[in-house]
């Protein structure tokens, strides 16, 4: 019994990526900063039931999405280049393919110089989850990425 419980445990950590995607898009068209998380479907399931119990279902349970995309909205931080919080609004989240999106936003600063960014989501969890972070709409396209200890990385804008 023990074999079959370690291939099997085997399996379903074979499937999880344990990465994660967001995009800051600075939208001149809304003059919002526009933030859309991207995480695997799968890992959102495994990470849905350590959080809030073997009952959360985030395929069918609009209850579990709510609370998981709360906890993801709770776990990343914006602040401009002099550390003052640049608080977002949730704007909604969807199961999209093999997908769990969330969606937040906040008006855009005049002047803005950079951007500090913490994305905490799962890795509470796992200490081997990613998260990627790029940065669109202010010159060159930009990727944070937070791994192992790393909470807050920054980036400046200069002049674009």
């Amino acid at each position: 019994m023990l074999a079959v419980t370690l291939v099997v445990s085997a399996a379903v950590s074979a499937h999880q990526q344990k990465t994660a995607i967001s995009t800051i898009l600075f939208n001149p068209r809304t003059d919002n900063i526009e933030v859309m998380h991207r995480f695997n479907l799968h890992d959102a399931e495994h990470a849905v039931k350590q959080i809030f119990g073997k009952g959360a279902d985030i395929l069918d349970s609009t209850e579990t999405q709510l609370q998981f995309s709360e906890y993801v909205a709770a776990r990343f931080t914006l602040f401009d280049a002099d550390n003052n919080n640049l608080a977002l609004k949730k704007v909604g989240f969807e199961v999209d393919g093999k997908f769990f999106w969330v969606y937040q936003e906040t008006a855009q600063i005049d002047n803005l110089q950079g951007i500090q960014v913490k994305h905490d989501a799962l890795r509470d969890l796992w200490s081997s989850q990613t998260n990627t972070v790029n940065i669109e709409g202010m010159g060159d396209i930009k990727t944070l990425t937070f791994t192992q200890n790393i909470e807050l990385l920054e980036v400046s804008f200069g002049h674009h």
